[in-house]
This record gives structure tokens, C-alpha cells and sequence, in this order.
């Protein structure tokens, strides 16, 4: 794996996602709509919103950067594009690390788009530093990335990508504290909620968000994201073969 080659990926990534005016639509304007939507729905019951914030704003986080990448990654496989790719002189460290900074650009700007206008526009109160929130955003968009780009390898059309949405979202949005604390859920279903990385997003976001805690609190809830996100890569590498 070269850095040159690894920035010559990422930027041509970029490029080609600044060119495509539904990628664009999809980064800047549909978390803006869905976060208002949020906002208007609890107009009325600002401690529940408060309170559901941390959850909702990982939850669309984690959402909008997976499929962002997963679609985009589809097209570039559907389009030959990682089969010329592998005929040049790079490897497959080139490859997946280049596609993960080139969508991480954007699909950051998007974590923080959807932070800053969650808690300055729609008006949620919190305690914390925003530049400590935006940290933990980042350590599960890059995980965002990661799954994005591994989902990617088994679809073969943009719509077997969403289909994997309730395949993997539904379970770690009901156990992993979105909807009741993990420590109010049946006993049976606690151990499970601890395995899920989404789990470890919110409680983060959470405790900085609510409780006013640092980054120094929230270090064991980053490693299981952080480890998440590079065991993740690390199949990716498995699965994006030479053709």
C-alpha cells in the first residue's frame, strides 16, 4: 500500500460523488428534512427530546452514512470501475482505504451537518462540549464506512442494499437503547444489546450529550466502535477480490 496511490483513489472517489447531484441531495439535504421532521414531532415535549436526541442523532448518523457507501460502492463495482482498478499496479490496502477516506470526507461533513443543526436549529439542550460529540460521530461514521463498504460486496443492485437496512438496523435500533435504556430491557436480551456497536454510540453520545462527560469517560465505548470499525475493514479485504 503506497500513499500516493491511497490519495489518488480517495480523491477520484470524491470527484465522482461531488458530480452526482442525488449523492449530494442525499448527504446535505435528507438528514436536514429528517431532523426537522424530528424536531416538528416533538415540538411540544422538549425533555423527551432531549432525552431521545443522543439516540436519534446516532441512529440517522450511522443510517445515512451506510447507505451513502453502500450504494456508492455498489456503483463503482457495478461499473467496472474496481475492475480497472486491480488491472493497474495497486493493492487491495490501496483500494479499501482509498474508497474509506474518499466516503469519510463526506459522510463526516453529513455527521456533523446533522449534529450542528440537531442541536442549534431544532434547539436540543445538552450539556456537553459539541467538539467531543462530533469525536464520537466520527469513530461511527468511520464504522458506518466500514459496513457500508462490506454490505456493498454481497448486493448486486442498489436495491439488495437497502434490503440489508432492517437486516441490520432493526435489531440494534430496539436493544441498543434508541427506544428504553439497555438496563430496562428483558435480561435476556442485555448480554445481546452489549455486542451491538450502536449500543456504544449512544451510551457515548449520551453521557456527553446529557451528563456533561468527556471523552476520557466515554474511551471504553470508542475502543468497541474503534474495533468494530477495523475488524470490519479487515473482512472487507477478504470479500473485495481480484477479478
Amino acid at each position: 500500500m503506497t500513499f500516493d496511490r491511497t490519495v489518488s483513489i480517495a480523491t477520484r472517489v470524491m470527484r465522482e460523488i461531488v458530480r452526482d447531484r442525488r449523492s449530494l441531495a442525499l448527504i446535505f439535504l435528507a438528514p436536514l428534512l429528517v431532523m426537522a421532521l424530528v424536531g416538528f414531532s416533538f415540538s411540544e415535549k422538549q425533555d423527551t427530546l432531549d432525552r431521545v436526541a443522543p439516540a436519534l442523532i446516532s441512529v440517522f448518523t450511522l443510517l445515512f452514512t451506510f447507505v451513502l457507501t453502500g450504494i456508492s460502492f455498489l456503483r463503482e463495482r457495478s461499473q467496472g470501475t474496481l475492475e480497472r482498478l486491480y488491472v493497474t499496479p495497486v493493492g487491495r490496502g490501496d483500494v479499501l482505504i482509498g474508497y474509506l477516506l474518499g466516503f469519510l470526507i463526506f459522510a463526516a461533513l453529513q455527521s456533523l451537518l446533522i449534529l450542528l443543526f440537531t442541536v442549534f436549529v431544532v434547539d436540543v439542550n445538552y450539556q456537553g462540549d459539541v467538539r467531543q460529540m462530533f469525536v464520537v460521530l466520527i469513530v461511527l461514521t468511520v464504522f458506518g464506512v466500514n459496513l457500508g463498504i462490506f454490505a456493498s460486496t454481497f448486493a448486486r443492485n442498489e436495491f439488495q442494499v437497502v434490503q440489508f437496512i432492517p437486516l441490520l438496523f432493526a435489531p440494534q435500533i430496539f436493544l441498543s437503547g434508541v427506544l428504553m435504556p439497555v438496563e430496562e430491557l428483558p435480561s435476556y436480551f442485555q448480554n445481546p444489546a452489549e455486542i451491538l456497536p450502536l449500543t456504544h454510540a449512544v451510551r457515548a453520545l449520551r453521557d456527553i450529550m446529557l451528563r456533561g462527560e468527556s471523552l476520557g469517560d466515554v474511551v471504553s465505548e470508542l475502543g468497541v466502535l474503534a474495533a468494530y470499525a477495523v475488524g470490519l475493514l479487515a473482512v472487507a479485504a477478504t470479500t473485495v477480490r481480484r477479478t
